[in-house]
């Protein structure tokens, strides 16, 4: 949920480029570059599986505990932020923006300082390290150029072709989703990929249509742009528009996702039955449930209506959530090695201590004229030398001169690490965060459901505008 929260901030933050740009279509670009960052962070996330800086010793601040889930290389916030800030920065560059130089200069300085902010925000949080968050930021800058260069390139490829080129699109994304890595611990990342996976393909079926009809705006020079001015519309119906248009995708998500987990799991037991499937691990398959529960907080992108009143609530409310110790099944590993280096380095300054100590007695010993060598060897030990030394009984040490070896003290020091890393497993992983359960049909359902939401934004809703006489003007 974090990282889709950083997700969503990003594109709210690019809206006055949008706006001074005069180009509303821009919100295309910008959520191919999203779903971009996205989509590479988690591939790399999931491909690595380098875990968040370890806490403890570090303290964590965060405000979802489902972000500590995922792993921590690279910062997802860092490259969606870096993304954005490029990327508006390129636009603005733009000798035909009709802006003052000030107004340019004001904008180019904003995304600056919001790349910069999210980016050292996601250090003071604990949530990630500089290697994270340098690695990152050049994702996002490697994302943003890519967009501006080559998805104009893209674009026309995609909208003066025929079906086939919205076909091989589609194949791609699917391709991209099913070499996803699969990750060493149940990270959620992959979730996240497919549901912006699921939005490119449907801003690219509804855009290659619609940009065939007649609603298109044929003087903004970009195939599927719509035409929209404030003006002439009013602030009136520019609200109906948004509350018609967000109200549509949450209608939509209500209807197609209970209605897919009813009717694929049958066919997925099929499917599986022939041999077919392609499993993924940590994904229960169908032949090992009858039908998938209704579970709260099961998707990080679009919260359901029924979860805003208490989102809203949360917000009124909330207050900095400070975490301390691990989270995840990643956090919890790092810290039993943590542990386990850290006692086996006290173990090992004992022991040589403990010789140094020996040494030193037998040192001290053997420069005595006065007592007999064999009978120095038979009865003296570190224990008399540290009385005739003035040591207190609290202090001394059961080893032997002649035999300085702490392995055998109180069962030996290898049982007592192993009983201690066992208590300590037991410890950490009480406290882990669990993820849901997670089903097969999930990845198809997700896949529709936003695949639908892009659809709409593109195309679904705009026709709506035009019936219910919501639009700039009308057609025929």
């Amino acid at each position: 949920m974090s990282a889709n929260l950083g997700t969503h901030t990003c594109f709210m933050a690019v809206l006055p480029v949008m706006f001074w740009c005069g180009k509303p279509y821009l919100g295309r670009f910008m959520t191919n570059i999203l779903a971009a960052g996205v989509f590479s962070s988690g591939f790399v996330k999931d491909l690595l599986c380098l875990p968040r800086p370890l806490s403890p010793p570090l303290t964590r601040i965060t405000m979802s505990g489902s972000a500590a889930l995922e792993y921590g290389f690279p910062s997802t916030h860092s490259t969606n932020a870096v993304s954005v800030a490029v990327f508006s920065i390129l636009l603005l560059q733009d000798p035909e923006l009709s802006i003052s130089p000030q107004a340019r200069l004001y904008l180019q300085v904003a995304a600056y300082l919001y790349a910069c902010s999210i980016v050292m925000g996601r250090l003071y949080c604990g949530m990630h390290g500089f290697f994270d968050v340098v690695c990152g930021s050049l994702l996002g800058a490697v994302v943003a150029l890519a967009q501006f260069y080559l998805g104009p390139i893209r674009d026309e490829w995609l909208f003066s072709g025929e079906i086939k080129n919205v076909l091989i699109s589609g194949l791609i994304v699917l391709l991209l989703v099913r070499i996803h890595p699969e990750p060493a611990d149940n990270c959620p990342c992959f979730d996240d990929s497919v549901a912006f996976a699921g939005v490119v393909w449907g801003l690219d079926i509804g855009g290659w249509h619609i940009s065939r009809t007649q609603y298109v705006d044929t003087a903004a020079n970009y195939p599927s742009a719509i035409p929209f001015n404030v003006e002439q519309l009013g602030w009136s119906k520019v609200i109906a528009r948004i509350v018609l248009g967000v109200g549509s995708v949450f209608v939509w998500r209500a209807v197609a996702k209970p209605t897919l987990l009813t009717i694929l799991p049958p066919i997925f037991r099929v499917v599986e039955s022939l041999g077919l499937d392609l499993p993924r691990r940590y994904f229960k398959r169908a032949s090992e449930y009858q039908s998938v529960p209704d579970q709260k907080d099961d998707d990080n992108v679009i919260p359901s209506a029924r979860d805003i009143p208490q989102m809203l609530g949360n917000l009124r409310n909330r207050r900095r959530a400070v975490s301390i110790g691990p989270q995840s099944e990643a956090d919890a590993y790092e810290a039993l090695a943590y542990r386990q280096k850290r006692r086996r380095d006290s173990i090992k300054g004992a022991e040589t201590s403990l010789i140094a100590e020996s040494k030193l007695a037998n040192d001290y010993f053997a420069n005595l004229p006065d007592i007999p060598t064999q009978s120095r060897k038979r009865s003296l030990s570190l224990e008399e030398f540290r009385q005739q030394m003035g040591a207190s009984l609290s202090e001394l040490s059961p080893i032997a001169i002649g035999s300085p070896q702490p392995e055998k003290v109180n069962g030996g020091s290898e049982t007592f690490m192993k009983a201690e890393d066992e208590k300590d497993r037991s410890e950490l992983f009480a406290t882990v965060q669990k993820v849901r359960v997670r089903y097969d049909v999930e990845v198809v359902t997700k896949l529709i459901v936003y695949g639908g939401i892009g659809w709409i934004a593109v195309e679904g809703a705009p026709m709506l505008f035009h019936h219910l006489w919501l639009s700039t003007y009308r057609v025929g």
